[in-house]
């Protein structure tokens, strides 16, 4: 099995080829292909590479699918025996990545 631990946004997350992850919103048309290029960490069927922070050459080729909506939050604020209430709400914006090739 491969996989790679890769940083993207600030969260480190584990990928795997040909599945996909909903993650922050990353400022890119749907349809156009990125490159992630900091790997923390690659284990090839069983050979691990671990970087120190980044592993050198390895590059991950993911494809954006599309831009969505993370599921609503609500946020409410009471102060008792002041009458003081506000309901408002939240939604992330998400990408949504298929990884399609780590490569080395």
């Amino acid at each position: 099995m491969k996989y790679a631990i890769v940083e993207i946004s600030g969260r480190q997350v584990w990928v795997e080829d040909g599945k996909f992850y909903n993650l922050n919103y990353i400022a890119t048309n749907p349809g156009n292909k990125i490159l992630l290029n900091r790997v923390l960490m690659l284990n090839d069927n069983g050979n691990i590479q671990l970087g120190k922070p980044y592993l050198d050459g390895v590059k991950i080729e993911a494809t954006v699918l599309q831009h969505i909506k993370g599921p609503k939050l609500l946020v409410y604020k009471m102060k008792p025996k002041k009458k003081y209430r506000r309901k408002t709400g939240h939604r992330q914006q998400l990408t949504r990545l298929m990884i399609d090739k780590i490569g080395s």
